[in-house]
């Protein structure tokens, strides 16, 4: 299990969710109001920092390659909906959408 802070336009929870879980997956059950439009990776409406906790995290897939810059990632920004929780931990992560 994973505790993930998200924080968006309608404000900031804490979820706990199983492993395998998404960061998008998390943010729609904890109903903070984060923006998607596709969840494959291809509209990047669900971009996000994540502030804490990316070693918990799936490594960056293609479709955030095919739509993000290498400098963003290094920068901790990933798409919600493609970043999979693999280990415990606590992860802090907010919605920084292009537009």
């Amino acid at each position: 299990m994973a505790d993930i802070t998200l924080t968006a336009r309608t404000g900031e929870a804490t979820v706990t969710v199983p492993l395998g879980t998404t960061l998008l997956d998390a943010a729609v059950q904890a109903d903070v109001g984060w923006n998607y439009a596709c969840t494959r990776g291809t509209c990047a409406r669900c971009r996000c920092v994540v502030e804490e906790g990316r070693e918990h995290l799936s490594e960056v897939t293609d479709a955030e390659w095919d739509r993000m810059e290498e400098e963003e990632f290094a920068e901790g920004y990933r798409l919600a909906c493609q970043a999979v929780i693999e280990t415990d931990g606590v992860i802090r992560a907010a919605h920084k959408p292009y537009f």
